[in-house]
């Protein structure tokens, strides 16, 4: 059977379209099935960690108080750590838990001492500032 190429044409753009996926609705249109798909994860993971189910449920906690600001904020902040190297994120980890206790001024303070601050003496902060063990995955 020999299609005319006026009609085959059509069919074949139809196949080669790429398929548009449509925007998932608000969590409370999802099916079950898809709400389960999204949820086992959490739950393996909380169940396979009994240790780290108070720092979960921190987690959790701290991220529903957050505004939709300090959420991307959050976002940007994890992303940046997750495409740092060992020696940049030891260094974060340093900062952080230092400027944990301190003032917005304080802050400010040490963030312009670090940028200050040379190589060496950046790793000697470190060695003198270390960022505390972290809890076991």
């Amino acid at each position: 059977m020999n299609l005319p190429l006026k009609l085959l044409l059509p069919l074949l753009l139809c196949v080669a379209a790429p398929v548009v996926a449509q925007p998932l609705p608000e969590w409370e249109q999802l099916t079950p099935a898809q709400r389960e798909t999204l949820i086992a994860p959490l739950r393996d993971r909380w169940n396979d960690s009994p240790e780290r189910r108070q720092r979960m449920y921190e987690h959790a906690r701290g991220w529903q108080q957050m505004t939709p600001e300090q959420r991307v904020q959050a976002r940007r902040g994890m992303h940046r750590f997750e495409h740092m190297s060992p020696e940049q994120r030891r260094d974060a980890q340093a900062l952080y838990a230092r400027m944990r206790g301190m003032d917005k001024n304080q802050r400010q303070q040490l963030r312009e001492q670090w940028k200050a601050m040379t190589a060496e003496q950046r790793r000697q902060w470190v060695q003198d500032n270390p960022p505390p063990p972290r809890p076991p995955h």
